[in-house]
C-alpha cells in the first residue's frame, strides 16, 4: 500500500507455524502415515512381508529439509527483495514513536505488535526437575524415543502421539479430561480417541495428581487413575503437548 516498512524478528523468520508447528509436524506425520499404510496394505491386496523398518533419524532429516525449502518464503532476503527493512534482534519501545533494536533506534507512525505467543509450563509437580520436551524442541530429535509419555489430549498430543506410535515408541497419553479433545463434540473426539486406541497408544484419562520424579535419565510419572488407583511409568521422554 506504499508504506515504509520495518520488520523486527527476536528468534527466527517464519514464527511457530514454520519452525515448531504446521511444517514439521505435517512433515512427521506424513511419515507415520506411510509406516501405516504399509501395515494395512493388505486391506488393499498389496502383500508386504514383515514390519516396515524405519529409520527415525533419517524421517527427521527430511522433515528438517523440507523446513528448510521452505524457509525461502519467510527469509530475510525475500523480505528485504520487497522493500521491507528487516531487523534481527531485540526490539524495544523507547517512546510513543521509537523503538530500539540491536543498538539501532527506529521512528514510527505505527507500530503493529504481532509476536504471538508461547506455550507455559504447567503446574505439575516435580516437572522442572525433569528434561521434557515441548513443541519448539521436540522437533529437534534425531533418535526415536523408546517409550515416549504425552501429556495432553488436544490436537497436538493427539497428532504427535499418533505419530510415534506409528513410528515405533510405546507412546501414552495422559489427560486429566474423559476423553481426548476436550473442546470437541463427543462423537468426533471418540472417533480420534478409538483411531488412537486402533494404533496402539494407550490412553490414560481422567488422570488426578499428576507428578514427576527423576529416575536417573529417565523420567517417572506417577498419577491416580479414573478409579483412585495408583499408577506409575518410567519412560524416556515425556512431552507436554497443552
Amino acid at each position: 500500500l506504499g508504506a515504509k516498512v520495518a520488520l523486527i524478528e527476536r528468534r527466527f523468520m517464519g514464527g511457530d507455524c514454520l519452525n515448531y508447528g504446521c511444517v514439521p509436524s505435517k512433515a512427521l506425520i506424513r511419515c507415520a502415515t506411510a509406516v501405516h499404510d504399509v501395515k494395512v496394505a493388505d486391506q488393499y491386496g498389496v502383500h508386504v512381508t514383515g514390519d516396515p523398518d524405519v529409520d527415525f533419524a533419517y524421517v527427521m532429516e527430511r522433515m528438517r529439509k523440507l523446513r528448510g525449502q521452505i524457509s525461502e518464503n519467510d527469509s530475510v532476503q525475500r523480505f528485504t527483495d520487497l522493500g521491507i527493512d528487516v531487523f534481527l534482534g531485540e526490539g524495544r519501545f523507547t517512546h510513543s514513536n521509537t523503538v530500539e533494536v540491536e543498538g539501532k533506534k527506529l521512528r514510527f507512525r505505527r507500530a503493529v505488535i504481532a509476536t504471538g505467543a508461547r506455550a507455559a509450563s504447567p503446574p505439575i509437580p516435580g516437572l522442572d526437575q525433569v528434561e521434557y520436551l515441548d513443541n519448539e524442541n521436540l522437533f529437534n530429535l534425531t533418535e526415536r524415543p523408546a517409550r515416549l509419555l504425552v501429556v495432553g489430549g488436544g490436537p497436538i498430543g493427539c497428532e504427535m502421539s499418533q505419530a510415534f506410535q506409528r513410528l515405533g515408541s510405546e507412546v501414552t497419553l495422559v489427560d486429566q479430561a474423559p476423553q481426548v479433545l476436550g473442546k470437541e463434540d463427543a462423537d468426533a473426539a471418540g472417533l480420534v480417541q478409538q483411531a488412537l486406541l486402533a494404533d496402539g497408544v494407550n490412553l490414560q484419562l481422567s488422570v488426578k495428581e499428576l507428578r514427576f520424579e527423576p529416575r536417573g535419565k529417565e523420567k517417572a510419572a506417577c498419577w491416580m487413575d479414573a478409579e483412585g488407583r495408583p499408577q506409575e511409568l518410567v519412560v524416556d521422554e515425556v512431552l507436554i503437548a497443552g
